[in-house]
């Protein structure tokens, strides 16, 4: 019975319903396969994040100062210890799997609902499902985000996540961990809504049969990755100053104590490194996002179609096993 029931699940020769089914309508198993996928591409590039978070930097440390990626990852595991880049990761982990467990499940439920997945191009249902799916992800995300970067940053006075979360809470209360969640939606929405029209466009066009092919996944990611990020550095700027609470920055705010709103801090990259300013560590982000977009959307696939052909064949062995016991029924 097991054996009939798994022979007719063929991935390599599926046609366009059987592909589109997955993910499965079942909510668990778009929340397993954005926790896989989350989990999976925040650990690769961390260490490039890392270096991002650094480059962005706008008054840095002269020991902090890097030409490129490969210099910054070079200088700081010399300097400061081969697990420097990894640093706050952990905190990452944890907040990446509801992160994006909340984000794919939210993504697929709000396109379904709006005809996304029939045959065809849908810029409005696709641009909708992922302000939905962004909004829900940013608000569990910028907590950690927030964490992170102060132990990404160069001599970090903290000696942990716990510690982190500890002193930043005692001296700044909790709208400390939210301060840049505006900023990073103001990022996120316009970010995601460009990732996803490029990302399905592509898909289709690459991929029309809508057949199983993970490279059309990898290539419309990355390429959908590069494009948005580009799009958005001056954000992701604005948002690591809003998190680090830059102290060389502070003194060209008109606040000394915090630097609090987009505004004001859009205002302070200009004073301190003009329009240039905007750019910082654009080569980072780009290069971290075209293999993590390509990751996430391979990794959320492949565990969605894992899973769904892990409950298809659960579904098929309960049936055969309950008409079983009723043919035997029907016996006696």
């Amino acid at each position: 019975a097991f054996e009939n029931s798994t022979s007719q699940i063929d991935v390599k020769n599926m046609e366009f319903d059987d592909y589109e089914s997955l993910p499965t309508h079942d909510v668990g198993v778009h929340m397993m396969a954005g926790a896989a996928a989350g989990v999976l591409e925040h650990c690769i590039m961390y260490p490039v994040d890392c270096v991002k978070t650094r480059m962005q930097s706008l008054k840095p440390n002269p020991n902090a100062v890097y030409k490129g990626i490969f210099d910054g990852f070079r200088r700081m595991t010399l300097n400061e210890g081969r697990f420097t880049v990894f640093r706050g990761m952990n905190v990452v982990i944890c907040g990446a799997a509801p992160a994006h467990a909340l984000y794919f499940s939210c993504y697929e439920f709000v396109r379904q609902s709006l005809g996304g997945k029939e045959p065809g191009h849908h810029p409005f249902a696709n641009a909708l499902a992922a302000v939905v799916a962004t909004t829900a992800h940013d608000a569990a995300m910028t907590p950690v985000d927030a964490v992170k970067q102060r132990l990404q940053i160069y001599k970090s006075p903290y000696k942990g996540a716990i510690h982190c979360l500890r002193e930043v809470y005692k001296s700044e209360g909790i709208t400390a961990f939210y301060r840049s969640y505006s900023t990073q939606l103001l990022m996120n929405i316009p970010f995601q809504c460009s990732h996803f029209l490029v990302y399905e466009y592509l898909r289709e066009t690459l991929n029309p049969a809508r057949s199983y092919d993970p490279k059309t996944h990898v290539i419309a990611g990355a390429a959908a990755g590069a494009i948005a990020a580009s799009l958005t550095t001056p954000l992701d700027v604005a948002k690591t100053l809003l998190n680090t609470q830059e102290k060389s920055a502070l003194a060209n705010s008109s606040n000394k104590r915090y630097i609090t709103g987009l505004f004001t801090a859009l205002k302070t990259i200009h004073t301190m490194r003009g329009i240039p300013g905007y750019f910082q560590g654009i080569k980072a982000r780009v290069i971290f996002q075209m293999p993590s977009t390509a990751i996430c959307w391979s990794m959320a696939l492949m565990t969605s179609s894992i899973s769904s052909n892990f409950v298809i064949t659960v579904l098929a062995m309960v049936n055969t096993e309950v008409t079983g016991i009723f043919n035997r029924v029907d016996q006696k």
